[in-house]
């Protein structure tokens, strides 16, 4: 096992709904740990830019539109296989699907407004950090 970084974004439904809490909360548990961490508003050109990879799926101007709704938390989070582990405490991206106890089995209130956001890969991880965050903000 390697330690890793990820990034993690708690969406505008759980910001809304003062959650940001209790979503670390179970990332702690889990054993990662917050290395970085900002509330910010996104922009429309931000989101779009962020989620440009799905700029071709249907959903994508929906998700835009979400993301930039309200405010958002970024964070990265470290651990062993940080990944992986990020996205075994989020669950599956449709709540119905998602294994008790995980974030979007408690929190999501439906497939788009799932809470949670996390890397999938160690290239996607290390690009979304980088859009977010500077090195000298990472002070793990």
């Amino acid at each position: 096992m390697a330690t890793q970084r990820t990034l993690s974004i708690i969406k505008p439904d759980a910001t809304r709904r003062n959650l940001t809490g209790k979503i670390n909360a179970k990332f702690e548990d889990a054993g990662l740990r917050i290395v970085a961490q900002k509330r910010i508003k996104l922009t429309m050109e931000q989101a779009g830019k962020f989620y440009e990879v799905h700029a071709e799926r249907p959903f994508y101007g929906e998700l835009c539109e979400f993301m930039a709704s309200e405010p958002v938390v970024v964070q990265v989070l470290e651990g062993e296989d940080a990944i992986l582990k990020n996205r075994e405490v989020m669950g599956a991206t449709n709540p119905a699907d998602a294994a008790p106890g995980t974030i979007r089995a408690e929190f999501a209130e439906s497939v788009g407004e799932n809470s949670v956001h996390g890397s999938d890969a160690p290239d996607t991880a290390a690009e979304e950090i980088a859009y977010f965050f500077s090195g000298l903000e990472l002070v793990g």
